[in-house]
């Protein structure tokens, strides 16, 4: 599947190629991964239409999505997209498990969730996998009956369970690097107001709304002051943009 890039300079491209070059960022001293996060919005700026994220996204957005997945050590989602979504095993195609076997890495990337209340859509086709491997972070025990997935319940104190430490745990006891964050728009929010976000891969697709209450890519509270976004890449297939920008 090609593309067509703007910018830095003018050319077409392959996918995967550009995808290949994203290697995670050293912080030194936080201890943390480094967190991609990824969105797609309409022309008009909502995040979803009539409830859910997928019909705005097309082939390309497609190819984005499931790129960005298998060069990810860990996928992070709020639990409301988890439900929403419906969301299953992370990498669904063998192929695309094979080629990070291949390269020495884990099949999947790691699914990761917080939650404060300990509500979590355990009837997801996610959770009756056996092969998947999932780390709930949350405040709350858990009644687990009924899961197949692998899951890893780490128990923190309410005052303790911020996405700071969420982050230098999956460092520290999953070797995680490169996390990628899918939403929904209030974890988008949350993470930004810990300063936790170094890259945002947008696609803008050419589609309107037309209003409604659907959200935009980020919610919660306004950031103390505005953050500015430089961009690394632009391309466009069939009318969509894929934008990458890192954070200043």
């Amino acid at each position: 599947m090609e593309f067509r890039q703007l910018l830095p300079e003018s050319a077409v491209i392959e996918l995967p190629g550009a995808l290949e070059a994203l290697q995670p960022q050293l912080h030194s001293g936080a201890e943390r991964p480094s967190v991609l996060v990824n969105f797609v919005a309409s022309a008009d700026g909502r995040a979803t239409f009539a409830g859910r994220s997928g019909g705005l996204g097309d082939e390309g957005d497609r190819a984005m999505f499931h790129g960005l997945r298998e060069r990810a050590d860990a996928i992070l989602v709020g639990t409301r997209t988890l439900g929403v979504e419906r969301y299953g095993r992370t990498l669904g195609k063998p192929e695309r498990r094979e080629r990070r076997a291949a390269a020495g890495r884990q099949p999947e990337p790691l699914a990761c969730t917080v939650t404060r209340t300990g509500m979590v859509p355990l009837d997801i086709p996610l959770f009756a996998e056996p092969d998947a491997q999932v780390v709930i972070f949350t405040a709350r025990d858990m009644d687990l009956n009924g899961v197949r997935a692998e899951v890893d319940v780490v128990r923190l104190d309410p005052g303790k369970l911020t996405l700071t430490t969420v982050l230098r745990h999956l460092r520290s006891h999953h070797g995680v690097e490169l996390l990628l964050c899918e939403g929904g728009p209030m974890l988008f929010g949350s993470l930004l107001q810990e300063d936790l976000v170094d890259e945002l891969f947008l696609t803008v697709a050419p589609k309107l709304t037309g209003g409604g209450t659907s959200p935009t890519i980020t919610s919660g509270p306004e950031l103390p002051e505005l953050r500015d976004l430089q961009v690394v890449w632009a391309l466009e297939r069939e009318g969509s943009l894929y934008l990458r920008y890192a954070l200043r």
